[in-house]
């Protein structure tokens, strides 16, 4: 945001990985015939506050021209908000579709999620739900074992052609419905096919990304009170046959 006339703005990221890049890239080279000077943010403004033990609403089923302040303005009403984001493509900058808004009160983001679902804004009707969050850390050997794959980590694991997701651990409320609120954030669903009595399910998207950010984004949250795992199920079109061999749910 541009900070009235003044010749300099700031740009935030999401990961800490992609600013650092930035500036590497950017330092020193001319816009419009002048020399720019790219550096870390030092202002108050810029510290990202914690908002773990805040309310968190999901957003779905956003029209591409919503932006953040849209959306704050839309559910302002309901209460004192923490936190308000439009999820934006990394490479694109184009919105995702959805976005999160944090509320300090618990009754105002059950509110919001009730009085706004199935309203309309900027000519869709938007989705509102919980926001899926990681569960607190634990100390178990099996946890702190267990690494954190990155996106490309995950997106390198199975080929191109791999859609399929395998969500496993749910061992009670596991439905379709479920499935597909959980899921549909990170792109289209072509196929979702569950297993109640084993816990697990298959959910086939259209693209190999965004199978890979939902990998990323669900694995190790909690569905209906269960620990979830996920991975790349097999690549077939038949989601009947389980899931790639087990090696990967360990690394992810």
């Amino acid at each position: 945001v541009i900070t009235g006339h003044d010749p300099y703005c700031f740009v935030e990221f999401y990961e800490h990985r992609h600013a650092t890049a930035t500036i590497a890239a950017m330092n020193g080279r001319k816009i419009l015939g002048k020399e720019v000077k790219v550096n870390w943010a030092t202002t108050p403004t810029s510290q990202k506050k914690d908002t773990s033990s805040h309310f968190h609403v999901f957003v779905g089923d956003l029209s591409p021209e919503i932006t953040t302040d849209d959306i704050k303005a839309a559910f302002a009403p309901f209460g004192k908000i923490s936190d308000c984001r439009v999820v934006k493509d990394m490479a694109t900058g184009k919105s995702k579709g959805y976005g999160f808004v944090s509320f300090f009160n618990k009754w105002d983001a059950e509110n919001a999620i009730q009085q706004m679902g199935g309203q309309w804004l900027g000519g869709r009707q938007i989705r509102t739900n919980w926001a899926t969050r990681k569960p607190a850390p634990k100390t178990t050997t099996e946890t702190t074992s267990t690494k954190q794959l990155s996106f490309d980590e995950v997106l390198n694991q199975s080929s191109p052609s791999n859609c399929t997701v395998y969500c496993g651990g749910v061992t009670t409320g596991l439905t379709e419905q479920i499935m597909r609120q959980t899921f549909s954030p990170f792109g289209q669903i072509m196929e979702i096919r569950v297993f109640p009595e084993k816990g697990y399910s298959f959910v086939r998207f259209n693209s190999h990304e965004a199978a890979a950010h939902a990998i990323v984004s669900v694995n190790g949250t909690s569905i209906e009170g269960n620990v979830v795992k996920c991975y790349w199920g097999k690549e077939t079109t038949d989601m009947v046959q389980g899931p790639i061999q087990q090696v990967q749910m360990a690394q992810v």
